[in-house]
């Protein structure tokens, strides 16, 4: 091939311009539309839209500009009595709706976008009729304007392969196109909110999720959270996971619905340092439970905790329930638990009881327990307040003015208190009690082991979280290092004060003891 030739081929092959109308305008003859358009150019300007590019691509569109548009130009006109002009085929059934409130989905003003440019031969033109009818005032007399003559109904599909969205809930999640405070029912809001992401219609996203946030409990939290993660809704996932890690433990764990919690969710909330429980020894029976209810889908009934262990006891001694094919994948959950934390006998008793745990692991906390007695109460293994300290907890009710819970480790006893001073305020702290002030000797009898060490080195933290208007408000206190004696005022800690309309309230005391 000579050389001139390739050279006439790729002058061939450059877009050439010529001028379009008395505008002396510059224009590319193969872009798809000709004509002056001048005055469509001001106004897409004003847009910051390219018009063009978009019907070229209208998946590369961003609508945002054009909702606006469309929102503050059709805020306040009455669409009841006006005739659809796009049908909508979905769900096998065909939905009647309105250009301007069509564009407040991104998904169907791409779809109309696309169909335009398939069905006119002038869809700029289509479009500039669309916008300037948009720009007439509201305040305007009928008889200064041109009247329109009926446009022809334009049809675009929509497929829907979700199987969250019903018709009832795409028909609401339509609805809410044109009356922005349609109610969303509890049984239809994960269709709705699955029809707002596959219409792409961020506001009825937001108060789908801002629905769900405010109706989290134990028979929707697995639900919901699943349909977080699956449309990437953070905020949602996010309010599951702070609601489970103040419920797993009082509320959800006393329901057939723990059953139901997804083991990701549930490895998430054991590994929070924000984690409610009313002792160590509550929040391993309460994960048991949950393993028994995995193992066992034909009980609807929460078993006695009696039938928990005896099931567990049932697999052969030769070899613990976690060393099992059926428990391997469950570990990591429960090297979560502080079991560390579960001082007394009898507890300690259940452990080895129900073989579930590896022997190495139950050495492990027998030796430490062991170190601690004869050091007085020394901890010397544990370090950081955040994921090693021994928890316990008050759950503060609206009937409580007053609360308090006695608690015993390695022979040293304190007494966790709350306090409702009014309808809005309230005080916690932990005060060490002497073994012979105790209300009843059976409590000396119940926990055994009594220190008489006149000082108790004790590092410690008080936390105090309320759910007020689907937020939650954490309280507490910093890390604190105090050395507890028996008489005042150093018997008594610091002591949590604080301001809140919510109940019921979650307080947790975490604290370790120090090497003295």
């Amino acid at each position: 091939m000579s050389s001139l030739s390739l050279i006439t081929k790729q002058r061939r092959a450059r877009l050439e311009r010529r001028i379009a109308g008395s505008t002396n305008r510059w224009r590319f003859p193969k872009q798809p539309f000709t004509g002056d358009l001048l005055s469509l150019s001001q106004m897409f300007k004003a847009l910051s839209i390219d018009f063009e590019e978009a019907l070229r691509n209208p998946d590369r569109l961003h609508i945002s500009q054009i909702q606006k548009f469309f929102c503050e130009n059709f805020k306040n006109k009455d669409i009841q009595s006006a005739e659809a002009d796009v049908i909508l085929e979905c769900l096998g059934f065909k939905w009647e709706l309105h250009q301007p409130q069509l564009f407040q989905s991104e998904t169907l003003a791409k779809l109309y976008l696309k169909a335009l440019t398939q069905g006119t031969t002038y869809p700029l033109r289509e479009l500039e009729e669309l916008l300037a009818g948009a720009s007439v005032p509201s305040t305007q007399s009928p008889k200064k304007t041109k009247e329109k003559s009926p446009a022809k109904r334009m049809i675009i599909s929509l497929k829907i392969n979700d199987p969250l969205v019903t018709k009832v809930a795409f028909a609401t999640a339509l609805k809410n196109l044109y009356v922005s405070e349609v109610e969303i029912n509890l049984e239809d809001v994960l269709g709705v909110l699955a029809s707002a992401h596959i219409l792409q219609f961020s506001g009825l996203v937001q108060r789908c999720v801002d629905v769900m946030i405010t109706r989290l409990m134990p028979s929707t939290i697995k639900n919901f959270y699943e349909a977080g993660c699956k449309y990437k809704e953070e905020q949602l996932t996010t309010a599951c996971e702070k609601w489970l890690e103040m419920n797993l433990v009082p509320l959800v764990g006393m329901q057939i619905h723990l059953r139901k919690i997804p083991q990701d969710l549930l490895h998430k909330v054991l590994k929070s340092p924000r984690l409610f429980t009313f002792s160590e020894f509550r929040l391993l029976k309460t994960m048991l439970l949950w393993v028994f209810l995995q193992l066992n889908y034909k009980i609807q009934a929460i078993p006695t905790h009696e039938t928990v262990m005896t099931f567990f006891k049932s697999f052969p001694e030769n070899c613990c329930f976690l060393d099992r094919d059926i428990g391997q994948s469950l570990r990591p959950l429960f090297l979560c638990l502080r079991l560390h934390g579960i001082t007394k006998g009898k507890d300690l008793e259940v452990l080895r009881y129900i073989n579930f745990f590896p022997e190495s692991w139950l050495n492990r906390v027998t030796a430490n327990h062991y170190h601690a007695l004869e050091n007085g109460g020394d901890m010397d293994q544990l370090k950081d307040l955040n994921t090693q300290a021994v928890r316990f907890g008050l759950l503060f009710n609206q009937e409580n003015t007053t609360y308090s819970k006695m608690i015993a480790v390695y022979g040293f006893f304190f007494k966790i208190t709350g306090l409702k001073h009014d309808t809005t305020s309230y005080s916690f702290y932990m005060q060490r009690i002497k073994h012979t002030d105790l209300e009843s000797p059976f409590v000396v009898y119940e926990h055994k082991p009594v220190s008489l060490r006149a000082a108790r080195m004790v590092k410690y933290e008080i936390r105090a979280q309320a759910l007020v208007d689907g937020k939650w408000q954490e309280f507490r206190t910093n890390q604190i290092m105090q050395k507890f004696g028996l008489t005042k005022p150093s018997c008594k800690s610091h002591i949590l004060k604080i301001q809140t309309v919510g109940i019921p309230i979650y307080v947790s005391f975490a604290f370790i003891f120090p090497p003295s």
